[in-house]
């Protein structure tokens, strides 16, 4: 008959944690049942991608192959749709011109804008900084799409180029002028576009629906400005010229955007958005995470399993013999888990993402940081919800228990907060007080102020950030 070793705390060479961590990876690496498990969350994770990559393969016959997504000075999507009229400026420059009220054909967009602009080049996704007046949001100061700040009030506006640097002026007269900001365009080239613009996004109703979700109804508009007192000063070249930037959008069509000159004055007319895409053409980066969900459910059954298995058969006497302190046995049972269930995950995340890639899809660009943040965070949400579940399987200390308590508390309010059962309001506080909240470190497109969308768990948005 074997007789084990009394627990000596002195002998740390035998008894101490990096020992421990020792023996709890021997466990895992060797019980064929949690190997099994670790590996389906692998497999379901990959084959749960790959099934809806191949459900959202791209047909070019929709023309979604040739459409790019613009990419602004940050690398985040973009939409820069919008008329522009406008002369080359070479070096240093101020153009000066006052705006009236808005109009459009079926009212004025909170959002529609129309004003002066300065834009490296016509191509979309350019830097550039503009002064405008708006629908019902004043007098604003906006550059590089996601950089938004309000400016006083005042008709005539001023922009003035002096080497990187975009200064705006508002006056109520065109005689005594306000600082209305100061913005920096680092590389900037010597010649760029100024002039004046005009643009109207989409016209968007956003209500709950009757059985929870959200509805949106709309369409396209259109805003008209006319600008007078323009004047032009420094290395302007050339008359004016006109462009409707992103007149093939899908996202916003054209309604025929144009311009008009008479008596010294210019009306724009424009549709689209200048600002940061929250919708679009293509999946989101997060999409292509949707097998981390099904990896998620395996490895909450992994990590009961690794608490339970020992009290139900009876080791964990053995185990506390070793080593008597409990919470040295729990934290390296936690460690060990937490390791190689963040090393699966983070191994086969990025496998969905290169999946579908590969399949035709576009996915809509974002900073790298957010990528890296998304990925590394998705494979951590998987982790860590297996230690959660090693927790509620050492307390309860039976499997079917912990496991239905952990797919309640982690699956179950994402699923009722994500798939359109629940109103909104309600979905967002759900998302705010279960653990179903950690789902927010896929979110890859933040909300923007300056731009109206269904801001919802349903479309992607989570109530607290990443």
């Amino acid at each position: 008959m074997t007789t084990l070793a009394p627990y000596r705390s002195g002998h740390r060479g035998r008894d101490g944690f990096a020992q421990l961590l020792h023996a709890e990876w021997t466990k895992f690496r060797t019980v064929r049942g949690w190997v099994a498990g670790l590996a389906v969350t692998a497999l379901v994770t990959v084959l749960i991608g790959l099934f809806s990559a191949l459900g959202s393969q791209t047909s070019c016959g929709d023309r979604k192959c040739d459409r790019a997504v613009p990419v602004g000075p940050g690398g985040q999507a973009v939409t820069d749709s919008f008329f522009f009229v406008h002369s080359a400026l070479t070096g240093d420059g101020t153009l000066t011109a006052r705006v009236s009220p808005l109009t459009g054909t079926r009212g004025v967009e909170p959002w529609a804008k129309a004003g002066l602009i300065l834009k490296d080049g016509t191509t979309r996704g350019s830097a550039y900084a503009a002064l405008m007046q708006t629908g019902a949001h004043g007098v604003r100061m906006q550059h590089n799409f996601t950089e938004d700040l309000a400016a006083p009030p005042g008709s005539w506006s001023r922009l003035t180029r002096t080497g990187d640097t975009i200064t705006g002026s508002v006056s109520a007269d065109g005689v005594t002028w306000t600082d209305a900001g100061a913005v920096d365009l680092p590389g900037l080239p010597e010649t760029i576009e100024a002039g004046l613009f005009a643009t109207s996004p989409s016209h968007n109703v956003i209500a709950d629906g009757r059985l929870g979700g959200t509805k949106i109804t709309g369409g396209p508009t259109q805003v008209s400005a006319s600008f007078d007192g323009i004047a032009r000063e420094g290395g302007f070249s050339g008359g004016w010229r006109g462009d409707d930037l992103g007149a093939d959008s899908m996202s916003y069509p054209s309604l025929g955007g144009g311009f008009t000159e008479s008596g010294g004055a210019i009306t724009v007319r424009g549709s689209g958005d200048i600002a940061p895409a929250v919708t679009g053409d293509g999946e989101r980066v997060e999409e292509s995470l949707v097998g981390a969900f099904a990896g998620l459910i395996a490895a909450v059954v992994v990590g009961t399993l690794f608490a339970t298995s020992e009290y139900r058969r009876g080791l964990i006497r053995t185990t506390l013999i070793v080593s008597p302190r409990r919470e040295r046995v729990l934290a390296a049972k936690a460690l060990v888990l937490g390791a190689v269930t963040f090393a699966a995950a983070l191994a086969v995340v990025p496998l969905s993402r290169a999946i579908l890639r590969g399949n035709g899809n576009i996915l809509i660009p974002v900073p790298t940081t957010t990528e890296l943040r998304v990925v590394v965070g998705t494979a951590a949400v998987i982790a860590v919800a297996a230690v959660f579940a090693l927790a509620v399987g050492s307390l309860l200390r039976r499997s079917a228990g912990a496991v239905a308590l952990g797919i309640a508390t982690l699956v179950l309010p994402y699923l009722l907060a994500t798939s359109s059962v629940l109103p909104s309001g309600a979905a967002q506080w759900l998302l705010r007080v279960t653990p179903a909240a950690a789902f927010a470190v896929q979110q890859s497109i933040p909300e923007y102020p300056q731009v109206l969308a269904a801001y919802t768990p349903a479309q992607g948005y989570y109530p607290l950030p990443p």
